[in-house]
């Protein structure tokens, strides 16, 4: 997908047991997974997002899309497992079991950031923020183009670079 590009409609399997997928508000798709460092050093930041902006309208949907016969830690169960461990996540968190959404979005890397307007337009993709290894970060990339959108504004930066583990794609 490029900026401009309308997302495919989706819906896949929540940890909760719920289906979900994009709605008709602005939604951040964040690909991310149970075992990348740089996923793992994103995750507090980008829960926080969630919390914070579910008020002003904002959904989040966290998307698993790797490979678990490779990465057993990415699987459903083990997913499941990581949010009870949190005592629940502000947001649901999917699994793309066949890739298909991962592909059709192109997803690279975990994470990477897909924000998306009302009419499931791609207004930003990208990294959370500049430096997973820096907290006080706190995901103001994606804070910044979520300000944008709910402004009425074009986000700047619109996008950035994704930086973390690559996907871990199906043999």
């Amino acid at each position: 997908m490029n900026l401009g590009d309308t997302a495919p409609p989706f819906d896949l399997p929540a940890t909760d047991g719920t289906t979900q997928g994009p709605g008709a508000t602005p939604t951040a798709v964040v690909f991310t997974c149970n075992h990348c460092p740089y996923a793992l050093a994103w995750h507090d930041r980008l829960l926080d997002v969630a919390r914070d902006y579910s008020a002003r309208g904002v959904h989040v949907l966290f998307v698993n899309p790797n490979d678990a016969e490779s990465h057993p830690r990415d699987s459903f169960d083990a997913m499941k497992a990581r949010v009870e461990a949190d005592g629940g996540w502000p947001a649901p968190y999917l699994r793309d079991e066949t890739q298909e959404v991962a592909r059709d979005f192109g997803a690279r890397t975990t994470p990477d950031v897909f924000l998306l307007d009302e009419d499931g337009v791609l207004r930003y993709r990208g990294a959370p923020d500049a430096d997973y290894d820096d907290p006080s970060q706190n995901a103001v990339w994606l804070r910044g183009a979520l300000d944008a959108l709910l402004e009425g504004r074009e986000p700047d930066p619109a996008q950035t670079e994704p930086v973390g583990c690559s996907v871990k794609w199906s043999r």
